[in-house]
């Protein structure tokens, strides 16, 4: 199987399947709400601060994992 001899930059550069896709985005909306949370102007309890720094990491993560995530010889369109 050739998918196992890429580097990390091939591996980020290949196509991702479906199902990533759809995790990489929730990961990103969470950092998202989360990066809000901390730049609110407003103050908030401390807790909540906490937990929007939980969901910057978290979102984050998944986004990064889902990225790398990679289409094999299986998965590829089936050919006409």
């Amino acid at each position: 199987m050739k998918n196992n001899k890429m580097n990390f930059a091939e591996r980020v550069l290949a196509p991702t399947p479906k199902w990533f896709k759809i995790l990489r985005t929730v990961g990103i909306a969470l950092a998202s709400v989360g990066g809000i949370i901390i730049a609110s102007p407003v103050a908030l309890p401390v807790g909540l601060v906490s937990a929007a720094g939980y969901l910057i990491l978290g979102g984050s993560i998944i986004s990064v994992v889902s990225q790398t995530g990679v289409k094999t010889e299986e998965e590829a369109e089936p050919e006409k």
